[in-house]
């Protein structure tokens, strides 16, 4: 009989950390493993491409959760 080992459900949430406006950008940063700066550098490059970026920040703002205090 094989036993799977359990997996950690990975969640996405807006960093309290990781903050510069509303966590958003750090949240994906900390649910990819990747540098925030990286992340707040995207949204901007696709800010001045003339992208909805604001907007969707804004959306993410209100939909995604901010990470539970320890």
């Amino acid at each position: 009989m094989s036993v799977e080992p359990t997996r950690e459900i990975k969640r996405l949430y807006r960093s309290r950390k990781e903050r510069m406006i509303g966590g958003v950008c750090g949240g994906i940063a900390e649910y990819f493993n990747i540098d925030p700066t990286l992340v707040r550098l995207a949204w901007v490059v696709l800010g001045a491409a003339g992208g909805f970026v604001v907007v969707a920040y804004l959306i993410a703002w209100v939909i995604i959760p901010e990470e539970p205090g320890d």
